[in-house]
């Protein structure tokens, strides 16, 4: 089996693992076991406290200390004992700290993967700009996948979710010992500070690149609310002796799975938005995005035409994702002096999946509870409060983030 394809294995089972209980989870805590919203929002909120600090550690230890697929395999067992164990786990407060062993874990295994890749292609002499996003969207095919097994496999409000990712892990753990070993090249290696982003913040001197960062860490916390709570919304159409059947109950997981369907697609037509229309209007369409994913979602339900909203909303979900996330990337990779870049990107993470995916969370969380009456959450009203405030930030964006699109415009310092 030659390396691109070993790679896409490896991908596969990577989002596999976080498929198996992303999106369903939330349900799970819901409907099953009874969390209040914000108990849910603290749980999920693992994932921001995780990307803070530990991509940067992990990788720190890939670099001097321990061959980087013994390190990734060693995240994998334990992201496999934590899960196997958060199965057996009904209390709250244990459950936040279980799953932030397992984010502990399994945030750095993202940062890892790639860097395995990165080097494997590299070793085979092999173009990574082209054949990368070829490997990696298997990783995508993986979690679409693991989406339908635990629905069909009826484990969206069950444990059993947990065990699918913990066996899951197990699996990659084993495949993951045939994985070529990497030779660091020292002169290669970032210290903490350039890990952290922490050189990036000279960017902050420019306004542009403040404001841009400061609306990554407002858009990262919308990124975590459909993940939190999509789940959660659509089997409570089952509690509504008419749509009890339906299959957008029976089946919510497949549903949701068209999001990431919506990201395969959209990620392709990233390069032409970008360079005919520039940052700031790619990502002025993913703030409507999110407004409408939100909004679509507030009158979305099991009726013919309610279904049809829900599909769209499905839809644009993947054009508010990629042209938010894969674009700002871009745009930091383009327009960053290259002796930052490194640290940019860190510090983009840091905004995006560490501080935004913690403040949206817990906030997310807080009004859920707010909109929940009776032991009902009025998920029209929460809908509309998120669509709104995609909506706030899309028109304080447009005013306030000032950059020329222009082939000829100098690299920010």
């Amino acid at each position: 089996m030659n390396i691109k394809d070993r790679l896409k294995i490896m991908m596969f089972f990577q989002y596999f693992i976080w498929g198996s209980w992303l999106v369903t989870f939330g349900g799970y805590l819901f409907n099953t076991l009874h969390f209040s919203g914000s108990e849910v929002g603290m749980i999920f909120s693992t994932k921001g406290l995780a990307a803070l600090i530990m991509p940067c550690i992990i990788g720190i230890i890939a670099d001097k200390f321990l061959q980087p697929k013994y390190l990734y395999m060693l995240c994998h067992c334990v992201c496999a004992i934590a899960l196997f164990y958060a199965a057996s786990v009904n209390n709250s407060t244990m459950l936040f700290w279980v799953m932030l062993c397992n984010a502990f874990a399994f945030m750095p295994t993202i940062a890892l993967s790639n860097s395995i890749s990165y080097h494997c292609l590299d070793e085979e002499k092999l173009d990574t700009v082209s054949v990368f996003p070829k490997i990696r969207v298997f990783g995508t095919i993986g979690f679409i996948a693991a989406m339908w097994m635990i629905s069909l496999l009826k484990f969206e409000l069950s444990n059993a979710q947990l065990y699918v990712a913990s066996a899951a892990s197990v699996l990659l753990v084993m495949y993951s010992v045939t994985l070529p070993n990497i030779t660091i090249n020292k002169s290669q290696q970032q210290s903490w500070s350039s890990r952290l982003g922490l050189d990036a913040f000279v960017l902050f001197k420019n306004p542009t690149m403040a404001v841009f960062f400061l609306f990554a860490m407002l858009l990262g916390a919308i990124l975590q609310i459909t993940n939190t709570f999509g789940g959660a919304f659509l089997h409570d159409f089952g509690k509504n002796p008419e749509f009890k059947n339906s299959l957008i109950v029976q089946y919510p997981a497949i549903l949701l799975s068209v999001s990431q369907m919506a990201e395969v697609a959209f990620i392709l037509t990233i390069p032409f938005f970008l360079k005919k229309f520039g940052i700031k209007k790619v990502i002025m369409i993913s703030l409507i995005a999110w407004t409408l994913r939100f909004g679509l979602f507030a009158f979305g339900d099991p009726t013919p035409f309610g279904f049809v909203l829900l599909m769209l909303s499905m839809i644009v979900y993947g054009c508010a994702f990629d042209f938010f996330n894969i674009s700002g990337s871009i745009f930091i990779e383009k327009e960053v002096n290259p002796n930052i870049r490194a640290s940019a990107q860190g510090l983009y993470m840091t905004m995006v999946n560490g501080i935004g995916a913690y403040l949206g969370s817990i906030l997310s969380g807080f009004v859920v509870d707010m909109c929940t009456h009776d032991n009902v959450k009025d998920w029209q009203t929460i809908w509309m409060i998120f669509a709104s405030y995609a909506l706030v930030l899309g028109v304080v964006f447009y005013f306030t983030f000032n950059y020329r699109h222009s082939k000829s415009e100098p690299v920010v310092q």
